[in-house]
């Protein structure tokens, strides 16, 4: 069957690192052992950056208004961040490593050729994380920041991304979900406000303790 044509021009990143994405493959093959808790982990480790989200969330209850704000714009941001990425993915259309590299180790199956790899969608998720936290918690960033660089380590050990499209997407998510996060934390500050004095106020504030205390 003949490829599509726009296929058959998928752009070959081999030639930016593709020594050094061999380099993480011959780890993955001297150390198999680690082969199956690094593949399970590289899909279920971006519940990590949806649990810092959450406690975030759950912080921000305590907190005012703005930071609840910031607590809601962050999933906002990774989403966003996301679907930025993908269509730069659509528009490098940089053909997976296991069509360039055929000999290399892998142990993430090859996947369909359309399935592009520049950017890695998981570490744009897990960047956009760390910059939507930012601006909220600074200690649930810096976790974040420590499970985003193990998961750009996994997509290249793995064999699904080469160490540059780890690091585009990094470069593509930080300011976009920053700035995402940003905006609407001034924007949406009085939607926010009325949400919080309206029905769902259990899910967005807990009332200060006292008997004079009031909600913000």
């Amino acid at each position: 069957m003949t490829a599509h044509p726009l296929i058959s021009l998928a752009f070959d990143g081999s030639g930016i690192d593709g020594s050094l994405f061999t380099a993480g493959t011959d780890l993955a093959r001297d150390t198999r052992w680690l082969n199956t808790p690094l593949e399970v982990w590289t899909n279920a480790g971006l519940g990590v950056f949806a649990v810092l989200m959450l406690v975030g969330w759950w912080k921000a209850r305590r907190r005012d208004t703005p930071a609840m704000t910031l607590a809601l714009a962050a999933p906002v941001a990774v989403v966003l961040s996301f679907a930025i990425a993908e269509i730069v993915k659509k528009v490098v259309a940089e053909v997976r490593p296991c069509y360039s590299l055929p000999h290399d180790y892998f142990v993430d199956a090859c996947p369909a050729r359309s399935d592009y790899a520049f950017p890695s969608g998981h570490s744009t998720v897990a960047a956009a994380t760390v910059a939507a936290l930012w601006l909220l918690d600074r200690r649930l960033a810096v976790i974040a920041a420590v499970f985003a660089l193990f998961e750009g380590f996994t997509r290249v050990y793995l064999g699904a991304h080469y160490p540059h499209d780890v690091l585009g997407a990094a470069l593509l998510a930080l300011p976009v979900a920053y700035l995402t996060s940003r905006l609407l934390g001034h924007a949406a500050v009085p939607l926010v406000t009325r949400l919080r004095a309206g029905v769902l106020r259990p899910l967005l504030a807990v009332p200060p303790r006292g008997p004079e205390a009031s909600w913000q």
